[in-house]
């Protein structure tokens, strides 16, 4: 019984330190340098592309913050960052937080509302006017006082999705994640396998999956996307894009590891 017990330590002993040398080997790419906005590309509704209107994204202190303090009103002026890059298959992390006091003429949805766009259109291929890209959205959101909201939801702009292998009618579904109230700092994971499989994870644990990533062919937006630049039913890749919804938001860290590299 004794060796058993001692073969048993030294497996798990082995065990976590390979997991520990696989994830120090891992290597995660830095999409936000701490310094500007290099790599990305803005593009606001009402707006042409390029135009970051009032810098409504900027680097302070070395966070990259979506801020609305020379805005006398939101006027609908939904907003997003798009990397100009595309992806397909990777595991994506952010260090964020949502602050201060929304715009008055903000829609209340958007209260502390913020979220990352995946497989998203680009932002040269939307519409002047258009709020939102044909995407698949994380949803983050900051909670306060009794907030009974949840975190790390999906939302379908454009877009459809199955959730255990069943149709997902409405435009957002929610995750079990409770939405941690304050202004203290979240890290949440994606993990994102073309348009097989998207999980949404905190603290390492799955909170919310769904597959079958595809174009909603009722969207009128589409029609244009489906000629060009997205040819298939399919949605398997696209840029990352942080929204401007309303709320100030700060963002220490964006990285992305590629799965498509072994």
């Amino acid at each position: 019984m004794k060796y058993f017990f001692v073969i048993i330590s030294f497996y798990l002993f082995f065990s976590s330190s390979c997991t520990l040398q696989k994830k120090r080997n891992e290597n995660w790419t830095q999409l936000f340098n701490g310094e500007n906005l290099n790599g990305w590309e803005i593009k606001i509704a009402g707006f042409e592309l390029g135009d970051n209107y009032l810098e409504t994204f900027r680097v302070e202190n070395g966070n990259l913050v979506v801020c609305y303090d020379e805005y006398e009103a939101f006027g609908n002026r939904f907003g997003h960052l798009f990397t100009e890059k595309s992806y397909s298959h990777y595991k994506l992390r952010v260090e964020y937080r949502i602050v201060g006091e929304q715009l008055e003429d903000a829609p209340a949805w958007a209260y502390r509302n913020n979220g990352l766009m995946l497989h998203s259109q680009s932002a040269e291929s939307m519409g002047i006017d258009q709020y939102f890209p044909t995407s698949i959205e994380v949803q983050l959101y900051g909670g306060v006082g009794d907030d009974h909201r949840t975190n790390l939801n999906v939302c379908t702009p454009g877009t459809i999705i199955d959730i255990n292998d069943e149709l997902m009618t409405e435009h957002c579904f929610n995750s079990d994640l409770k939405v941690i109230n304050g202004e203290d700092w979240v890290t949440v994971e994606v993990e994102v396998q073309g348009d097989s499989l998207i999980k949404h994870l905190y603290n390492g644990e799955v909170v919310l999956s769904y597959n079958n990533i595809r174009f909603d062919l009722d969207s009128p937006e589409n029609d244009i996307l489906l000629q060009g630049e997205f040819k298939n039913l399919k949605l398997s890749e696209g840029k990352i894009a942080i929204q401007s919804e309303s709320h100030r938001t700060e963002f220490r860290k964006i990285e992305l590891l590629d799965l498509t590299k072994k």
